[in-house]
């Protein structure tokens, strides 16, 4: 089962990846208020909480990772190099939280750890997206139903 847990972490992030690609670069200031999060921060607060949890519980796994300031506007490029790596990183965190039964500074147990970075990062997906409509860059349809194409990402 840890490694059907880890391989839906990786399915995971590569669905994050699925909606950056899909994103034009003038969509990804989109915000759901004047002054909230763009899709940019949005994509920066996934990585630069998945950073936050390393430090935490691991902090060895954080090396060459750098976080985004609060008012950086990253590339597209960039967000999904850092995305990538510290997807790579929390896999690993999540792989040793398995094969020792905790991960620290996290209760209950490694898998509840697991759920709650999907919903976390998932959340911010669907605020991406609200974003999205609202300012005019409605995902296309293929977009938007591959984001629950699991079996196929």
């Amino acid at each position: 089962m840890d490694e059907q847990l880890v391989e839906t972490w990786m399915i995971h992030q590569r669905i994050n990846l699925y909606l950056l690609d899909a994103l034009a670069d003038d969509a990804l200031g989109a915000a759901l208020k004047a002054n909230g999060r763009t899709a940019y921060g949005q994509f920066a607060h996934v990585h630069n909480v998945r950073l936050m949890w390393l430090k935490a519980a691991a902090p060895d796994l954080l090396a060459g990772l750098e976080s985004f300031d609060k008012d950086s506007t990253p590339s597209g490029e960039q967000l999904a190099a850092a995305l990538t790596t510290s997807s790579q990183a929390i896999s690993a965190l999540l792989q040793r939280g398995l094969e020792s039964g905790r991960v620290k500074g996290f209760k209950p147990h490694p898998v509840a750890f697991f759920g709650y970075m999907i919903a976390h990062e998932s959340s911010h997906r669907g605020e991406i997206g609200v974003a999205l409509t609202q300012a005019g860059h409605r995902l296309p349809d293929k977009i938007a139903y591959g984001l629950w194409e699991w079996g196929s990402r």
